[in-house]
């Protein structure tokens, strides 16, 4: 299957910023939605941002204004920019595609963000 694969992920202290990174083995997403998820420990995965083919963005509510997620058009990357950021934006943090017309999901690795002072 295609994979997936996250970097960008560390320690970094509340306020600072992060981009974390999600490049697809193949370039078949061009008109599939993408996305970012994170899981907390002790908590539920959760969605943070998506974007779809045509750019349109979606954001959780806890990570508007301080977060923006892009996708390259004619590529296999999408990035996710991190500002601002808070020790709840601690997590996992989960790249996630769907293809429609084969309806199956494209899950990343993960990659640990870790927000301290």
């Amino acid at each position: 299957q295609v994979q997936l694969v996250e970097s960008g992920g560390g320690l970094v202290q509340p306020g600072g910023s992060l981009r974390l990174s999600c490049t697809a083995s193949r370039n078949v997403f061009s008109t599939d939605p993408m996305g970012w998820y994170r899981q907390a420990p002790g908590k539920q995965r959760e969605l943070v941002a998506d974007i779809t083919s045509t750019g349109r963005t979606n954001y959780a509510d806890s990570v508007k204004g301080r977060f923006t997620i892009s996708r390259v058009s004619a590529g296999n990357t999408v990035y996710l920019q991190m500002n601002s950021l808070k020790e709840e934006d601690t997590a996992v943090y989960y790249c996630h595609a769907h293809r429609h017309y084969y309806n199956v999901d494209y899950w990343g690795q993960g990659t640990q963000v870790t927000v301290s002072s």
